[in-house]
């Protein structure tokens, strides 16, 4: 019996070691650190000014230099085509990944937006920052963020938010069209973003 019990706690802890090694981790920020924020309409804030854009509202919140890279109608494609000029310009320690939308708007193949997920994460690691990546939910009524988000996060071991903007494009409130947020709408993402980056960071001995 006593064998049969450390049999089980070696494999209990085993378990448990393996799942804290697959946790996503962010690095630890200094205060002087950039944070861009790469997407695309949703990141630039179509639907409400610039100062009240998710990225502009999260830097208030955090004290943090948060950049806006979102430009309205960015793929995953073109995304790709851009984020090395965005990444040299900027030289961020972390970037808040935000695409897919406009892929789902054009119907075109999850699985080339899940592959252009990883690309884009592996592009930004390989640039020496970190990757945090954010859902968008399908454009069709109580749609959530489609699976390959889940998918690249857990291969990828990355952080993911997906529920900020399905919450958000759920309320007519919080909405300035059908696929855009307002900027109440912007501010509760930015809210759901520094509580999780917060976490996040006092994790990694950050603050």
């Amino acid at each position: 019996m006593q064998r049969a019990s450390r049999l089980f706690f070696a494999v209990c802890l085993a378990v448990l070691l393996a799942a804290c090694d697959r946790a996503p981790t962010l690095p630890k920020l200094s205060p002087h650190d950039v944070i861009v924020a790469f997407g695309d309409s949703l990141t630039h804030g179509t639907g409400a000014s610039s100062d009240t854009a998710y990225p502009a509202v999260l830097a208030a919140l955090t004290g943090r230099t948060v950049i806006n890279a979102g430009v309205p109608g960015d793929t995953t494609g073109t995304g790709l085509q851009r984020l090395p000029s965005v990444l040299d310009e900027y030289k961020p320690r972390l970037v808040l990944l935000c695409l897919g939308g406009n892929d789902m708007l054009r119907k075109q193949p999850e699985a080339a937006t899940e592959n252009n997920l990883r690309l884009l994460a592996k592009t930004i690691r390989s640039s020496g920052a970190e990757v945090v990546l954010i859902g968008v939910p399908e454009p069709k009524l109580f749609g959530g963020a489609p699976d390959f988000y889940a998918r690249v996060a857990e291969e990828m071991r990355l952080p993911l938010e997906d529920e900020a903007f399905n919450e958000v494009l759920k309320d007519n409130r919080l909405k300035s069209d059908p696929i855009h947020a307002n900027a109440a709408g912007y501010r509760v993402v930015a809210e759901r973003l520094a509580e999780r980056l917060n976490a996040l960071l006092r994790e990694a001995g950050a603050l």
